[in-house]
């Protein structure tokens, strides 16, 4: 039997949490250096109670959310973490996701108190983590191309920092100064949700605290079956596709069959290709991450975002596949790429189980711009971006235009901010008119981006729905494919480029990115009887 708790106290509790977790970003965010942390806020950051399990989260970044558990649970593997410790890990065969994602793990003990009564952790995205091109995304085919990769390491050890290890690791990137930065915010990030933690124990007290991280963790078990029992119990299927494996190639399909019975789901990814020799394959997490922002979704109230979530759930990804890959595999892409198709892949299924209820797919990817090289005063420089795109159309709404979708959250780089951190400027940002596929409800337009270079430098794109398109639902039409071309300075020409390229370009070249619409939703003629355009 459940133990009993109060309604309007679980609900303070819910945000008080939360808001830990969000002063955490805050903090990261205001005191990091590098634009991808400080301007666009690709971090996370979230709350664990004592065994590990993640009770709160802010409202970041979905994919990092849902992976970062099994980064905690590595580090607590690897010994207890005593007062004062601090645990920096990226290895993705250890919770991560791909190797600039790099998540830090501190323990939080209570006054009098000689074991952590709490962990709290952050997770952000650095510009650049060595390997063979800058931003750390390359085309890579196995692991030891894309970075330095640190498995669970205490970077505090009892509060004083290890100063070789910090040396050793800014030693194997491009832009040492900004990682030194960065990770000092996310040190800084962490001490200020321990202590908003501390603060919360003494208000309330700390079993009680403790009790209704337990009542939370059970409410969004309790959210998830109510989901779930809405379901006709059955198995509902569906595939999309990958464009290519990043070197060229056939598509590459993900197939998952959700089955619904008795209050639970399994979702399984039986039938997915094998991992591939490119930076598309992701590791289990990230298909785990993909799983509980699906099922999350479902739920459309306040339901907290947590370890309770995936209770009622049990994914099966077969190891050695593009969604549970083994080492060495390179995963440099899988987390920004592959993330976004398992994602479509799941909607699609569950759009079988509740037919009227989802929307199409959207733009499907997150169209990675990764530039990098010498500025004309010789300092090193790494830029990172991802685009949004099209949202896909719904059953009674239209798409959003121009937004970041499902497993990214972040901001776009200001152009203020761009032109004066970086020896490039920005000579068209618009929507993609058009773009968005026609249906009763049109999907959302994509973006255009186009960058000059003013110095020369080294361009990656990783991006998908170049050759396949986000699909409509219910009888409206696919979006637009994205786009990649590159326009020579000196003669104006422009030239196609695949979706997933690196190239050195000159100064006075220019890269312009069009991202993919969303998937429109119901038949076209039904918006012509309306009346609307």
């Amino acid at each position: 039997m459940k133990a009993r708790y109060d309604p309007v106290r679980l609900s303070i509790y819910q945000h008080l949490l939360a808001a830990c977790a969000e002063e955490m970003g805050a903090a990261l965010g205001r005191s990091a250096s590098s634009a991808n942390i400080k301007e666009r806020r690709d971090y996370s950051c979230a709350v664990f109670d004592h065994a590990g399990n993640m009770v709160a989260q802010a409202a970041h970044i979905p994919v990092h959310l849902g992976s970062m558990p099994l980064s905690v649970a590595a580090a607590l593997r690897r010994g207890p973490l005593e007062r004062g410790d601090a645990v920096l890990v990226n290895d993705p065969y250890e919770g991560g996701t791909h190797l600039p994602d790099i998540t830090l793990v501190a323990p939080v003990f209570l006054p009098g108190e000689r074991r952590a009564r709490f962990y709290v952790a952050n997770r952000a995205h650095h510009a650049d983590v060595g390997g063979m091109s800058p931003g750390s995304l390359p085309l890579s085919t196995e692991m030891v191309q894309e970075g330095v990769r640190i498995p669970p390491v205490k970077i505090v050890r009892a509060g004083a920092v290890q100063s070789d290890l910090w040396r050793l690791i800014c030693a194997n990137v491009r832009t040492p100064l900004e990682r030194q930065a960065d990770l000092e915010a996310q040190l800084g990030a962490a001490h200020a949700g321990a202590r908003r933690l501390v603060e919360l124990a003494a208000r309330s007290g700390p079993d009680e605290l403790s009790a209704y991280c337990g009542h939370l963790l059970d409410y969004a078990e309790r959210g998830v079956q109510a989901v779930l029992a809405t379901i006709r119990p059955g198995r509902y299927a569906f595939t999309d596709h990958l464009d290519d494996a990043g070197h060229g190639g056939p598509p590459i399909p993900i197939r998952v069959a959700i089955s619904v019975r008795g209050g639970r789901a399994t979702i399984d990814f039986a039938g997915t290709a094998a991992q591939v020799e490119g930076p598309l394959n992701a590791v289990y997490s990230i298909t785990l991450s993909a799983v509980l922002y699906a099922f999350r979704c479902l739920a459309g109230r306040d339901l907290p975002t947590n370890a309770g979530c995936l209770r009622p759930l049990t994914v099966v990804a077969p190891e050695g596949s593009l969604v549970h890959c083994r080492y060495p595999a390179a995963v440099s892409s899988g987390n920004v790429e592959t993330s976004q198709r398992i994602t479509d892949v799941l909607f699609g299924a569950l759009a079988r189980a509740l037919p009227g209820r989802l929307p199409a797919a959207s733009y499907g990817t997150m169209n990675n711009v990764l530039i990098g090289g010498t500025a004309k005063d010789g300092s090193p420089f790494a830029y990172y971006e991802t685009l949004g795109g099209g949202h896909g159309a719904g059953p009674t709404w239209n798409g959003a235009s121009g937004l970041q979708a499902h497993m990214t959250n972040t901001l776009n780089t200001p152009i203020e901010a761009f032109e004066h951190l970086f020896p490039m400027r920005v000579t068209r940002y618009a929507l993609r008119p058009g773009s968005g596929g026609r249906g009763k409800h049109r999907g959302g337009d994509g973006l255009v981006r186009e960058i000059e270079l003013l110095v020369p430098a080294t361009v990656t794109v990783i991006s998908e729905r170049r050759r396949l398109a986000p699909w409509g639902a219910a009888g409206g039409e696919d979006g637009a494919k994205g786009r990649n071309r590159r326009v020579d300075g000196k003669s104006g020409r422009a030239r196609g480029l695949p979706g997933k390229f690196q190239q050195r370009f000159e100064a006075g070249d220019r890269l312009v990115v069009e991202s993919p619409g969303g998937g429109g939703y119901g038949p076209p003629a039904a918006r012509r009887r309306r009346g609307a355009r």
